[in-house]
């Protein structure tokens, strides 16, 4: 665990979780972000890709070494046994490296991004739990022209993803990204304001 006042930072796809922390980070916060953090513990050289290595071989690395994540998404698709091994072996490494980051944190708290927040537990880790909220219709209207994906794919993820009314019933904040920019800028320094005031627990 850690000592430090987090704030949970999360949202489904195309709400713009990146844009708000950007935000976040422009007034002095320290930002982790679990998808970095998850795509550190699989770097060349990492325990976490030399043992998905060792279990599915060399057709599991890209030419350069690295992850062939297509490749692996596609195993563990297949097979149900393959994605519990590797969610099993990956998420210790995850939550692990997020605490030592989340430790090393110097502002007067830190903003910790998940996609998956609550669905991995990781708001265990959060003094209070931010969702960057907007209508399932812009998250697709955002991702079909971001990410060049069909709508039944982004509807598939947001299918996998946690409901958006659980989100809003388990928030303690909950940040409306569907509005103009200037007003998510007054929303994201009303809550900075509010957290510079927090203290954790001791």
């Amino acid at each position: 665990m850690t000592s430090k006042t987090i704030i949970g930072l999360t949202g489904g796809i195309g709400s713009g979780k990146s844009a708000i922390s950007n935000k976040f980070e422009q007034l002095g916060i320290n930002i982790v972000d679990a998808d970095i953090v998850a795509r550190e513990v699989v770097a060349i050289g990492s325990d976490g890709l030399n043992q998905i290595h060792t279990r599915f071989g060399f057709n599991i690395l890209n030419e350069d070494k690295t992850l062939n994540r297509a490749k692996l998404r596609e195993i563990i698709f297949n097979n149900e046994s393959q994605k519990i091994w590797l969610n099993n072996l990956l998420h210790p490494m995850i939550r692990e490296q997020i605490v030592y980051q989340l430790n090393q944190v110097i502002s007067p708290y830190a903003i910790l991004v998940a996609p998956l927040l609550f669905e991995h537990g990781l708001n265990k880790l959060c003094y209070r739990c931010l969702l960057i909220d907007v209508p399932v219709e812009m998250q697709i209207h955002r991702t079909t022209a971001r990410d060049n994906v069909s709508i039944a794919q982004v509807k598939s993820i947001i299918a996998s993803q946690m409901v958006r009314e659980d989100k809003l019933n388990l928030a303690d904040d909950v940040l409306d990204n569907s509005l103009p920019l200037s007003q998510a800028d007054t929303q994201v320094n009303e809550l900075h304001n509010r957290y510079l005031q927090l203290k954790a627990d001791p």
